[in-house]
């Protein structure tokens, strides 16, 4: 089956929904040394009524009734099995430039470089790839996503400060297995089994 890649905003968060394992690779372009880790990303909607919204939006003067809803993104160690530190966390709301879609600002409530509320601007290519631009008081900042499958996509990201490109990330995240999919794969596996008796 032919995978059709999201092309809005809110499409891309609700096939991002759900827990990721991230495999990430940064390269610094100076004296630090560059750094790899493992950790897991949970993508969780935000409804446009949801209050996360009004208040997103008022902190950067944006009327919250433009807005069709966002997402909760949460960090975690991978082998980490207390709740998420809401410290690492960031809600993204979603305000399109029109009715298709294809374009608009991502208002966070906190930067990932700079650690301050930030308006992002945002398009999806036709080849349904979404980039995401962010310039912040020193550095601007880019991201770049799609999906490859349902399951597994692929984001790279730049930050260039004022003297040129300082770092790029590479992140590839593959869709963790919830336990309620893996109990029902374990029974289809038996029925099968049993069928084939």
């Amino acid at each position: 089956m032919q995978l059709i890649p999201p092309m809005t905003m809110m499409d891309f968060f609700r096939k991002s929904e759900g827990t990721w394992f991230t495999q990430r690779n940064v390269h610094h372009f100076d004296l630090v040394a560059d750094e790899s880790g493992e950790s897991n990303l949970i993508v969780s909607v935000i409804q446009p009524d949801d209050p996360k919204v009004k208040r997103v939006c008022d902190k950067q003067g944006l009327d919250p009734t433009t807005a069709k809803g966002g997402a909760s993104f949460l960090w975690q160690a991978n082998l980490d099995n207390d709740e998420p530190n809401p410290d690492y966390a960031a809600i993204l709301i979603d305000i399109p430039d029109d009715d298709t879609g294809l374009s608009g600002k991502l208002v966070r409530n906190e930067g990932y470089v700079e650690k301050i509320p930030v308006v992002c601007q945002y398009w999806f290519g036709k080849d349904g790839i979404m980039t995401i631009d962010t310039e912040y008081g020193n550095n601007q900042g880019q991201e770049r996503c799609w999906f490859i499958t349902d399951d597994f996509r692929v984001r790279v990201s730049t930050v260039r400060m004022m003297n040129g490109v300082n770092l790029m990330t590479y992140c590839s995240e593959r869709r963790c297995v919830t336990t309620d999919v893996l109990e029902s794969m374990v029974r289809r596996n038996i029925a099968r089994k049993a069928a084939a008796k």
